[in-house]
């Protein structure tokens, strides 16, 4: 079996940035761009410099910090885009194309001026960048044939790297899985990238997908921000590639829990408290099924391990679903131990109080629970 790449671009800064209302200052992207540095991120997509003056001046700033990852800017299929990237101090730029009949149709273009545009502006930014990448907006709807023709014409006029974006998020594992089998059998050795997005919440899943179907790299955001339901989720994606496909990753997966809350904070976006990776409850357990196994062997109901991603093990929650082990446990922690009537008259208090609360017990509640308790013996 063939090794699986795990090379990630990361736009957080650009296709994250552009989720409703989101803002990153100068500082938070210097910020974030260090983070992603010290993980090992290789490559990051550092903004659009067409936006604005103050983008294109923001973008030089980061290119001049001397991070490790490459840098790379993001510009529309016209020459004026190209033009305002020039001075920026970035590696290579990506410019998008639009592939599918709809795409084309609402940007007045058709397959022949599409396939023209690639030819120039390919040979035009390969003289001023030293690496051109391709993406191919809406590849997910594009008609076969034409993607094909758009990918040979752009690899003919010297493209380093294709992107194959699944622009709606309409995509599924088994169809990303095929349809990077079949353009790397035609295209054998060239390197195709996947940009997901999450509109049917398959984006990560699809990003493994694609590695594992012969793509030679994906693209993610810290968290999933992105456009309307976002991207696939950078911390996903490198804990989905270690603990599902069992590669051996080569980032430093010790910053995610903190990189993750860090843009959670900056972008303004409140995660799911049952986020995969680093929302708050998904190392939280309650049910006394798990608790007694958990107290055991974390490895029964938890396959992430809070270390490896800069975390820390929470303490068990309790409410109408917890069992006498994680009770004995919580108080021999505290240096206390229970008798068996004790346990049990706990265990049946914080049952009844979580019922009525419709909510689990704080640990100052428990220990209170225990002083109701102990005064009757």
């Amino acid at each position: 079996m063939y090794p699986i790449s795990q090379y990630i671009i990361d736009t957080t800064l650009r296709d994250g940035e552009q989720a409703p209302g989101v803002v990153f200052s100068l500082e938070e992207k210097i910020n974030i761009a260090s983070f992603l540095d010290c993980t090992g991120i290789p490559e990051l997509e550092l903004g659009m410099p067409a936006l604005s003056r103050e983008e294109s001046v923001a973008i030089g700033i980061l290119c001049s910090y001397g991070f490790n990852f490459k840098k790379l800017i993001w510009a529309r299929s016209l020459k004026a885009d190209i033009d305002k990237s020039i001075n920026c101090g970035a590696d290579g730029v990506h410019i998008s194309f639009p592939v599918s009949d709809l795409m084309m149709r609402l940007t007045c273009k058709t397959t022949k001026t599409v396939l023209r545009d690639v030819r120039s502006l390919i040979k035009y930014a390969s003289g001023l960048f030293s690496y051109v990448t391709v993406g191919a907006q809406d590849a997910s709807r594009a008609e076969s044939n034409f993607l094909k023709e758009f990918i040979a014409c752009a690899i003919d006029s010297g493209c380093k790297r294709i992107r194959v974006a699944d622009t709606v998020g309409i995509l599924n594992p088994m169809s990303v899985y095929c349809l990077f089998k079949e353009l790397t059998s035609v295209f054998d050795n060239f390197d195709f990238e996947f940009h997901a997005h999450n509109d049917l919440g398959m984006a990560t899943a699809n990003a493994l997908c694609a590695l594992q179907g012969g793509a030679g790299s994906i693209s993610t955001t810290v968290n999933g921000i992105g456009e309307r339901a976002g991207n696939s989720a950078l911390e996903e994606v490198i804990m989905g590639l270690k603990l599902s496909l069992g590669e051996v990753v080569k980032y430093d997966t010790s910053h995610l829990y903190e990189l993750s809350k860090y843009v959670e904070s900056v972008s303004c976006r409140k995660l799911q408290k049952s986020k995969p990776v680093t929302g708050e409850m998904v190392m939280c357990h309650e049910s006394g099924i798990h608790t007694n196994m958990l107290l055991k062997d974390r490895a029964s109901y938890q396959i992430l391990n809070p270390e490896d991603i800069g975390a820390s093990q929470p303490e068990f929650m309790f409410g109408k679903h917890s069992g006498r082990s994680a009770i004995n446990a919580f108080f021999i922690s505290n240096g206390i131990k229970l008798s068996a009537d004790q346990s049990n008259m706990i265990l049946n208090m914080v049952k009844s109080v979580s019922i009525q609360n419709k909510s689990n017990i704080e640990t100052c509640e428990l220990l209170n629970i225990y002083k109701i308790v102990s005064e009757r013996y």
